[in-house]
Order: structure tokens, then sequence, then C-alpha cells
């Protein structure tokens, strides 16, 4: 089972805290460093784009980010690949 953490971020000028599982604060730290972002950058980023609360955008992009790394490994395996 997941523990809930809770953390504060300071971005766009404000403090907040938000609460996610673990995992989605590891995932969120990777994608923002695959992206040469600051986490703060990143959910700035999340949070000018989203609608709802904040801890269900950083969720779903969380879940977007993976389902688009999925799609491109599929898209890498089904085409041809060169015989020599």
């Amino acid at each position: 089972m997941s523990t809930i953490v809770k953390r504060s971020l300071k971005f766009s000028g404000h403090l907040t805290s938000v609460s996610l599982e673990q995992e989605f604060w590891d995932a969120l730290k990777v994608i923002a460093k695959k992206s040469n972002r600051s986490m703060p950058d990143l959910v700035a980023e999340i949070d000018r784009d989203r609608i709802g609360g904040l801890s269900s955008a950083l969720r779903v992009h969380v879940l977007q980010s993976i389902q688009a790394e999925a799609e491109s490994v599929d898209k890498k395996s089904a085409e041809p690949t060169e015989v020599s």
C-alpha cells in the first residue's frame, strides 16, 4: 500500500501543499529530470494547464507521460527492421 506524502512547493510566486503517493513524487522527479526542468517548474506548467485539483492534475500528467512513452515504444517495435 502506498503512503501519501504531503510536500510544500513554491512555484509561480506562491507556496502550496500537495499530497500524493510517493510513487507519483518519484515519477514527477524522473519526468522533470528527463525534460531538464526543476520540479517547481514542472508543477508550475501543469498548474497553468489544469482543470480541477492540483493533485489530480499531477497524477494525470504522470499517467499521460507513461502512456506517451509506451506508445513510443510500441511504434518503434512495430517498425520494420533492416536485415543485412
